[in-house]
């Protein structure tokens, strides 16, 4: 079955950095464009970032724009989040997404940023 394992999170002071990873499987990674999403305490889920199956396409929300890098290794099936120049606002559960299977959601992984 669709499995997304997210990792990497964890406490930062502002001005640092984190990478996220996604670990998929169950399904063909390569085919299918990616997304990261956050939901902090109280709000609704966000749009962060995606990338096109093949990697050679980006997008991202305003927020992450300059400070984010999504990216992906196929051979690996692993989806990942650099995530740079960290702010408070950026505390959430992070989570990894399939574009055309929205459904999936995986446990996420939480990012606090902190002094």
């Amino acid at each position: 079955q669709v499995q997304l394992v997210e990792s990497g999170g964890g406490l930062v002071q502002p001005g640092g950095s984190l990478r996220l990873s996604c670990q998929a499987s169950g399904f063909t990674f390569s085919s299918h464009a990616m997304s990261w999403y956050r939901q902090a305490p109280g709000t609704e889920r966000e749009w962060v970032a995606s990338i096109t199956n093949t990697g050679g396409s980006t997008n991202y929300a305003d927020s992450a724009s300059g400070r984010f890098t999504i990216s992906r290794d196929n051979a690996k099936d692993t989806l990942y989040l650099q995530m740079n120049s960290l702010k408070p606002e950026d505390t959430a559960m992070y989570y990894c997404n399939i574009v055309l299977a929205p459904e999936y959601w995986g446990q996420g992984t939480q990012v606090t940023v902190s002094a």
